[in-house]
């Protein structure tokens, strides 16, 4: 029994060395799956499905996040094409509504003009005004203003305030324009007091006063040589510039002074303005010392934001007088009784 080196089976049959399976296992690391490990393993691959689906959604995300950002731009391209759009449309509107508003301003003073039957005086170049047809149009006209060499010919009206006519017509509808207007605080009809305002709107189209606002330059203001006022009574002023100066906001205390208590104090005044003047006569200090009468003309301007260009224009006898100039040359000039 002893010679035996190999254990027995139940049947008598050789077993073989229990350690062998376990050394081939470990051999090849292999281990065996058993209900624990199999729960394990599936578990981790479910995570690893989760991640997989997770990096699926992230890819997904990644593709949708431009898509979204695309679709923001179309988004934000169309509002602002809208908003262009319809700012341009408001521009046009405005600007079509704007020359609609001109060409009625326009419209209404060729009327007017010919209303007056405007003629031109062969004794001395006043203008000759059938005032009686103006005012049987509108009765508060007193004048009619004529810068020479420019486009400023209009008739002149007065109203109860300086609102009646600055953006009525003479007719009694709204216009951009209004009329030309003396100040509601003047005597009428015009040339009666020291001082005389007149005021006409400087319109972008170039119409009513705003040629007024160009004489600020040196050489224009010397290319005009006479102004004349008419007054309703067909007595006619001839008058020339005399100086213009800018104010740089839209009200002057100073501007609207009528009357003085002495010609010294209107002298006073004329040469304050003359301080200021950016266009003017050469010999404008010497006419200022000879000067009872201004008749001034007024209307906007726009180099320091929204202000006045005010020009003052002299009667050219007061002037010739002034500075000693010929009796022939006086004589010439002031005023005189129309037809």
């Amino acid at each position: 029994m002893g010679k035996h080196t190999r254990a027995q089976g139940p049947e008598g049959t050789a077993q073989a060395p229990a350690a062998a399976p376990a050394m081939e296992h470990g051999a090849v690391g292999f281990e065996p799956l058993t209900p624990t490990r199999g729960a394990a393993t599936a578990a981790r691959d479910g995570h690893t499905a989760k991640a997989v689906a997770r990096d699926g959604h992230g890819a997904a995300g990644d593709q949708g996040r431009p898509r979204r950002k695309r679709g923001l731009r179309n988004v934000l391209s169309t509002i602002f094409l809208v908003v262009g759009i319809a700012l341009l449309a408001t521009a046009g509107y405005l600007y079509f509504h704007a020359q609609s508003e001109y060409s009625h301003t326009r419209q209404s003073n060729e009327k007017l003009q010919k209303v007056a039957n405007v003629q031109v005086s062969e004794d001395n170049g006043a203008p000759k005004i059938d005032f009686a047809a103006l005012e049987a149009v509108n009765d508060d006209i007193v004048g009619w203003v004529d810068v020479v060499g420019t486009s400023m010919s209009f008739p002149v009206y007065q109203g109860k305030t300086n609102n009646t006519y600055l953006r009525t017509s003479a007719t009694g509808e709204y216009s951009v324009g209004g009329q030309v207007f003396l100040d509601c605080k003047n005597t009428k009809p015009g040339m009666v007091d020291a001082q005389s305002l007149i005021y006409g709107h400087h319109l972008n189209d170039g119409q009513m006063f705003a040629p007024l606002d160009d004489l600020k330059k040196q050489e224009n203001f010397d290319k005009v040589k006479t102004v004349w006022y008419v007054d309703r009574n067909n007595k006619a002023w001839e008058l020339e510039p005399l100086l213009l100066y800018i104010i740089k906001s839209d009200y002057d205390d100073d501007l609207r002074t009528f009357t003085f208590a002495s010609n010294d104090d209107f002298h006073a005044y004329l040469n304050k303005t003359l301080a200021k003047a950016v266009a003017k006569r050469s010999d404008a200090q010497q006419i200022i010392g000879g000067t009872s009468h201004v008749l001034t003309l007024v209307t906007c301007n726009y180099d320091f934001g929204h202000g006045r260009a005010v020009m003052l224009c002299v009667p050219k006898s007061e002037a010739a007088a002034a500075t000693g100039a010929s009796a022939q040359d006086a004589s010439a000039s002031g005023t005189t009784d129309g037809a």
